[in-house]
């Protein structure tokens, strides 16, 4: 059934490609025909629920950011999963959903701080985790899992302290099992990661 229809939508809309998917279907759309698409399936195709957006950051690649749209249908109780690459990357923009759903909203904040991408026609674009004057977008592949240094948010706390948000070491983490073997010897254990932004990463050679 999911075959047949996502069949009939490719064969419908000439700016739709299938995209790999191991769950359920799912396309590629060109930015520029976007939200015409999505009001189809929301209006004529009953996915009435925007579960989720995302992004996707290729970093050395062109186009290097994905936005991924996530829709369900409450009455059909399935999962449409549609992705739009950014014509450019600096800045990133995509015509936003809010118009469409407005749980979009914080979704795509989200997307703004985490990612940098811009919404287009967004009512209130601006930071929903990271403080308003946060110069980075911590989700894109060039930021450092440890974090970067920043200037406090609370300028009267930075003059008092003296400090700046510091990097944090990779202490720990991630853990993981092994493959095979008893379970009693596959206890999750932690990576040796006791790095830090100041102490390099050990190559393979010194371990």
């Amino acid at each position: 059934m999911q075959d047949e229809f996502l069949k009939g939508l490719l064969e419908s809309f000439d700016y739709l490609e299938e995209r790999p998917s191991e769950d359920w279907p799912a396309v590629n759309c060109l930015s520029d025909r976007l939200l015409g698409f999505l009001k189809k399936m929301r209006d004529q195709h009953g996915f009435d629920m925007l579960s989720d957006l995302t992004a996707i950051d290729r970093m050395e690649e062109s186009p290097r950011f994905t936005v991924v749209y996530h829709l369900y249908s409450t009455q059909e109780h399935t999962f449409f999963r549609i992705a739009s690459d950014c014509a450019e990357a600096d800045p990133p923009a995509m015509p936003s959903a809010t118009g469409l759903w407005s749980g979009a909203d914080w979704h795509e904040r989200e997307a703004f701080d985490m990612f940098g991408i811009i919404f287009t026609g967004h009512p209130n674009l601006k930071r929903i985790l990271m403080w308003d004057d946060y110069p980075y977008h911590p989700l894109r592949k060039d930021f450092p899992l440890a974090g970067k240094e920043a200037d406090l948010p609370a300028a009267d706390v930075a003059l008092t302290t003296q400090e700046k948000v510091r990097p944090a070491p990779m202490m720990g983490g991630p853990f993981h099992s092994k493959s095979g073997g008893h379970m009693s010897e596959s206890e999750p254990r932690g990576s040796d990661e006791s790095w830090s932004e100041k102490h390099e990463k050990p190559s393979s050679e010194d371990m």
